[in-house]
């Protein structure tokens, strides 16, 4: 029986056994993470040289690139490099530092998705106060906001999970070190004292869920009461690439289901699959809901 001190390194879930398909993930991770490299990128450089869209809106938008690019980078190269060279192994220190960046830019890319529903929200219902509630101070200080509470629930998450005894080996069933994976080595009894920082996180993401659909909800009921018919496309057109970031919200609750479900009923194949609709999609998909 091994615990925590023992261990100095992990086994990542490879996604296929066979060499030539491990060569066709890494072909296909590849692609994924070009793309999304060349969509954030793009947002990043058109906001910075374009004195236009110094606006709230794309402000939360390159920060919105940013995270994505740290997201996908967190995870993606390390499973394309095991894909490409035949390994599974991820050090003991790498699986933390991956847990903890994962989970902090995860946390705050959904925070900053939560400010921007209310900026839409404050543009449409609210246009008269917009340049006071959303100024540059403002906006600023809600982004600082967004990345430090990512930081928070990193840090919270990160250090309650490695603080754990672990007993049933180093082998991660997950292509990146996940939670839910890490804590199906854990003792019984650690398993438990973990569970209530799981649903305190859970609870939060759930909060800032219900606010996102309340916010669009008012935005289309204000949208809809516009008498011009002018009006409301252009209203329309500055809220559908919102309204499709935060359809990222639907993948979240990918993220919540594999949190909250019981080790004893996991299959690795859904989580993988799930996984991959959480960690890799949205990063990718993000950039298009711009154009």
């Amino acid at each position: 029986m091994s615990n925590s001190s023992s261990i100095t390194e992990f086994l990542l879930l490879p996604f296929a056994d066979t060499r030539e398909l491990q060569l066709l993930h890494f072909a296909l991770f590849l692609g994924i993470y070009l793309a999304a490299l060349l969509g954030n990128g793009l947002i990043l450089t058109a906001v910075a040289c374009d004195h236009r869209l110094h606006t709230p809106m794309y402000f939360f938008l390159l920060n919105l690139a940013l995270l994505d690019l740290g997201c996908i980078s967190t995870t993606v190269p390390k499973a394309m490099a095991n894909s490409l060279w035949d390994s599974r192994t991820i050090s003991y220190a790498g699986c933390a530092a991956q847990v903890f960046l994962f989970l902090f830019l995860f946390s705050a890319e959904y925070s900053l998705l939560t400010i921007m529903s209310y900026d839409r929200y404050i543009a449409i219902c609210k246009p008269l106060h917009y340049g006071s509630l959303l100024g540059s101070r403002a906006c600023a200080q809600m982004a600082a906001a967004a990345w430090g509470t990512g930081v928070l629930c990193a840090l919270l998450h990160t250090a309650n999970t490695f603080s754990l005894s672990l007993c049933q080996g180093n082998a991660v069933d997950q292509f990146f070190c996940e939670i839910p994976q890490i804590l199906k080595l854990s003792c019984s009894h650690s398993y438990l004292r973990n569970v209530w920082v799981l649903m305190i996180g859970v609870g939060l993401a759930s909060m800032c869920f219900i606010f996102i659909l309340f916010s669009y909800v008012q935005v289309f009921r204000a949208v809809l009461r516009m008498p011009s018919e002018q009006g409301q496309q252009k209203a329309f057109s500055t809220c559908l690439p919102h309204l499709a970031l935060a359809m990222f919200s639907l993948y979240i609750s990918t993220a919540m289901i594999t949190y909250l479900k019981p080790p004893s009923i996991s299959s690795s194949a859904l989580d993988m699959v799930m996984a991959v609709l959480y960690s890799v999609v949205p990063p990718t998909l993000n950039p298009l809901s711009t154009v």
